[in-house]
């Protein structure tokens, strides 16, 4: 139960804690938790770069009744299968989320972190996650030109939303968290996904939640070489 705060006794214990194992992290997480990634290689510099970004990578963890706990994200690689579509594809994807954490880990050299969502995502809040997965999932991850682009359409106030923004021909990982987010009524709907980035999702940013939720800060988690 949520405390005078607001935090569940969870949330509380895990946001006592600098560092959490993968295990501890994966026994923790529910829906709407968000994992933040930051890379070294010249791929991730360069999305950092162009997103203005201190992170590269966000994805948001989706955990439904007795279902394996999920990773809901958007990228380049097709290494792990897809669980909504059954198949390997490139592009937004829902994957087992402890097998994500360890290919961005592992496979990608990337840092990870946890934020938790307190207090929890309600019943209501997570169909809205099934309704999003079920619209996105399989959309194209935008090339570094597109992915540019979009960021700065998003910031530009001379461009008015059109009726269709909404719906995503491509799409890059801050942009799924963040309609998911939308559709789960956490952010405002009125805001185009692409005026997101992963930073947004990073604590120094400060992003401020609608429904009484927040964001706790980030808790870092160690991912095991093998």
């Amino acid at each position: 139960m949520p405390g005078a705060d607001g935090r569940t006794e969870v949330g509380a214990m895990a946001e006592e804690r600098s560092e959490l194992s993968l295990d501890e992290a994966v026994e923790l997480t529910r829906t709407g938790d968000v994992w933040v990634f930051r890379g070294r290689s010249v791929p991730d510099r360069a999305i950092q770069i162009t997103t203005n970004s201190p992170v590269n990578h966000v994805g948001m963890s989706v955990v439904i009744e007795d279902l394996p706990p999920l990773m809901w994200h958007a990228e380049l690689g097709r290494s792990l299968p897809d669980m909504w579509s059954g198949n390997n594809h490139r592009g937004v994807q829902l994957h087992d989320l402890r097998d994500a954490v360890r290919v961005w880990g592992i496979r990608y050299g990337q840092r990870a972190w946890l934020r938790q969502l307190e207090p929890p995502a309600d019943d209501e809040m997570e169909n809205g996650v099934l309704r999003t997965i079920a619209r996105l999932d399989g959309t194209p991850f935008p090339s570094t030109a597109q992915l540019a682009w979009r960021w700065l359409r998003g910031r530009a106030p001379a461009v008015r939303r059109r009726p269709d923004d909404s719906t995503l021909e491509t799409a890059y990982c801050a942009e799924v968290v963040a309609a998911t987010y939308q559709a789960m009524g956490l952010l405002p709907a009125g805001r185009r996904p692409n005026w997101y980035d992963p930073g947004r999702f990073w604590s120094g940013d400060d992003l401020e939640l609608s429904a009484g939720r927040r964001l706790g800060d980030e808790i870092s988690v160690r991912v095991p070489a093998r």
